[in-house]
């Protein structure tokens, strides 16, 4: 939120406004690449853009994250707008919002930091995966298969393709120049960095296309009131499908999570005020009911736009409103510019950012240090890949707690012999259904000729499971000649 006292200070506003102006420059591209990438018209990720500037940028949570569509939901939204129709995609990311409006007011937003990081790290990865198996068809200009599975099977054919058609070879070299620029340009010399690389990436890419006479595909451009379609009853009635209830879930909770870590990721960023993590998640609900009602796409907080923020000098939410306002500025006056620019440059963009959700570098690390987190992360990315965002989250999630209850249900079995010769056997710790395999493999291999008593006051937890199974043992396992086993709770 922006206050009085900052905007009659000329040299915070001058320093805002200029660190606006790079924030939009690296917006646009990312803007239309994610639109594209979705299966949307390209002026959908524009009003997402706006809306995440102006009216998030407006409200208290964070000062200096930006809002917008982002990569991390291409994925959900392109399986969204394939299965239930572009008319859909309104309603569902309108409940979506409302749902987070709802979770931030019940003070939900500081219970995501209690989500495994190596969970939402494998999501990360598991969607730059299947973003990058789709962009690189894109890059070629070539129609891409419908799974990620066949994607990946598809790839010696699209080497052959490319190899053997001039037109897919001419589109996949801008995208491969495209990547190659945003590779190089972090290393060239800093007054040249003054141009954000998704901006020369494209603008390059476009230059080259313009000056050779290169024709490849290029976005469909109608301009931003043709593009928003306002959803209506029949589309609001879908919303009694399961399945699209499903989707709102997962558009909600993957919305929210990505931008709250986003958050706490910036925060480290800078000496400014921290995040307040409940109205940033009202924030972004209050975003995405907009951007519903316009028919556009969900956004959430980008690391990328927010971090070219913080690193442009930012101190207030000045600049993120004002980025929001270029975004306006350039899409009801220019248009047709969108239409100029390679999809294989869009698609190559997309490649970059997909890679760079893949945490190659830590997972090294993480395999030395903490071997089980690392399969959790492993597991999640590949089950995303292999059935949807959805599913392969809720796994993740799933082991993550089974990991968390394993790891912490640790019991321990003792015995000693009384005078008279009676044993007592001895249950401490927690005595959990994980656990209980080897819990019974040790009872049954005592034995049965004996007085027996089996003492569980030692025990801080004991579920149902284990108290079920353990009673069973006591009446069955001593002779018929000895007393039964007594269980001393």
């Amino acid at each position: 939120m922006i206050t009085v006292k900052e905007l009659k200070n000329p040299h915070v506003v001058r320093r805002d406004l200029l660190a606006s102006l790079v924030v939009f420059l690296v917006a646009l591209p990312l803007c239309v690449g994610v639109a594209v990438a979705s299966g949307v018209p390209a002026e959908l990720g524009l009003v997402t853009g706006i809306v995440g500037g102006i009216v998030v940028g407006m409200l208290p949570g964070s000062k200096l994250q930006v809002s917008g569509p982002a990569a991390g939901l291409t994925v959900l939204v392109y399986e969204a707008v394939t299965e239930f129709g572009l008319a859909t995609l309104g309603p569902i990311v309108l409940a979506a919002g409302l749902l987070q409006v709802v979770m931030g007011l019940a003070r939900f937003g500081r219970w995501f930091r209690a989500i495994s990081v190596s969970v939402v790290q494998g999501m990360l990865a598991g969607i730059g995966l299947v973003i990058v198996l789709g962009q690189v068809y894109a890059m070629a200009d070539t129609e891409q298969p419908g799974t990620a599975l066949a994607k990946l099977a598809g790839l010696p054919g699209l080497a052959v393709e490319i190899a053997t058609n001039n037109e897919a070879l001419t589109a996949f070299g801008l995208g491969a120049g495209t990547v190659a620029v945003l590779l190089l340009w972090p290393k060239l010399p800093a007054r040249v960095r003054i141009v954000p690389a998704p901006l020369a990436a494209v603008g390059l890419a476009t230059a080259v296309a313009a000056l050779t006479g290169l024709r490849p595909l290029v976005a469909d451009v109608n301009g931003l009131l043709h593009a928003i379609d306002l959803p209506g009853a029949a589309e609001f009635g879908n919303l009694a499908n399961v399945a699209v209830i499903g989707t709102v879930l997962a558009f909600a909770l993957i919305a929210s999570a990505e931008s709250l870590f986003s958050a706490a990721a910036i925060d480290r960023m800078h000496d400014g005020p921290r995040t307040d993590y409940d109205k940033e998640l009202v924030a972004q609900g209050v975003g995405n009911t907009i951007c519903g009602a316009l028919g556009a796409l969900p956004m959430t907080a980008v690391i990328v736009r927010s971090a070219a923020n913080v690193q442009a000098g930012a101190t207030t939410a000045l600049s993120r409103v004002a980025h929001g306002v270029w975004l306006l500025l350039f899409a009801a006056l220019l248009p047709s510019a969108i239409g100029i620019i390679p999809l294989a440059s869009l698609a190559g963009i997309l490649v970059h950012a997909g890679c760079k959700l893949v945490p190659v570098k830590e997972f090294g690390p993480l395999w030395r240090e903490h071997r089980g987190e690392a399969v959790l992360l492993a597991v999640t990315a590949l089950a995303i890949v292999v059935t949807n965002l959805f599913e392969g989250v809720v796994l993740g999630l799933l082991l993550a707690v089974v990991k968390s209850a394993w790891e912490t249900s640790h019991v321990q079995l003792s015995t000693r012999r009384l005078t008279g010769g009676r044993v007592v056997v001895t249950l401490t710790g927690n005595a959990t259904f994980l656990r209980l395999p080897r819990i019974l493999e040790q009872l049954e291999k005592l034995p049965q000729d004996q007085p027996m008593e089996l003492d569980l006051t030692g025990l801080r937890h004991l579920d149902h499971a284990c108290r079920v199974a353990l009673e069973n043992w006591a009446r069955r396992h001593n002779n018929g000649e000895i007393e039964p086993v007594t269980i001393r709770r």
